[in-house]
């Protein structure tokens, strides 16, 4: 198969217009918010917020991952097809919105530099080079899966494979979420969870707290997870 019918045949090129378009509108969000809160630029520790503007987020990372699930889902007619196409797009997504942020605010100036990743269901801190990673490897696996699905007629993930992709991603959430965690069970917070933006002792802690140490290797182990699943999803449909 050539390269323009592979192209062609998985749509990707209204799937990269819809992904980097949107990488890029959730950058200028991003710097409306920095403008309004971190006008010398972002940097831990953060700052206390409205609730009201905390709540605005959720419903923006929703509103991101449902927009991001809707295309996938219209264009594939399997679920196969339809994890493809997702992790295309968020892949894509994700590292147009770090293009977008060292576009319009030359951040961050390191690779190594601590973001807020997410805040469902709690709040994910990390290196931005740990959610890069994550993309490329995503739409590597979007590729691979798009490839065997035409030229191998893969139709499915079996179980073992599954559980490899699950364990490294659950693997690399726990990277992602343990240092807020932390501070939520060590503070007892997570019975007020939903009233936290209004506790005082919660935002002392969070509003003094940064981020120094990111487990590299319990990343790199839930990274090798996937890519063992990969390995298998690629090894059993050559085999096939």
């Amino acid at each position: 198969m050539n390269l323009y019918r592979f192209i062609r045949e998985n749509n990707y090129l209204p799937l990269l217009i819809f992904a980097v378009s949107m990488g890029l509108l959730e950058a200028i969000v991003v710097v409306y918010i920095r403008e309004l809160y971190y006008p010398e630029g972002f940097r831990f520790p953060l700052k206390e917020l409205p609730i009201w503007l905390i709540i605005i987020e959720w419903v923006r990372e929703i509103s991101t991952l449902l927009m991001l699930g809707s295309v996938a889902w219209i264009s594939g007619k399997n679920f196969l097809k339809r994890l493809s196409a997702f992790l295309f797009l968020f892949g894509i997504w994700d590292i147009v919105y770090y293009i977008g942020l060292k576009i319009f605010l030359d951040w961050p100036e390191s690779l190594l530099n601590w973001d807020i990743l997410f805040l469902i269901p709690i709040t994910w801190v990390g290196p931005v080079l740990a959610p890069v990673l994550c993309s490329l490897l995503m739409i590597f696996m979007a590729l691979l899966l798009d490839f065997r699905m035409i030229n191998n007629n893969l139709k499915a993930i079996d179980t073992k494979e599954f559980v490899f992709l699950i364990s490294g991603a659950a693997v690399i959430y726990f990277t992602f979420t343990v240092d807020f965690g932390m501070i939520l069970i060590n503070g007892k917070f997570l019975q007020n969870y939903f009233t936290l933006a209004e506790n005082r002792e919660f935002l002392k802690i969070l509003t003094s707290w940064e981020p120094t140490h990111f487990n590299w290797l319990i990343f790199a182990l839930g990274i090798g997870l996937i890519c063992v699943g990969i390995f298998l999803v690629n090894k059993r449909s050559t085999a096939n």
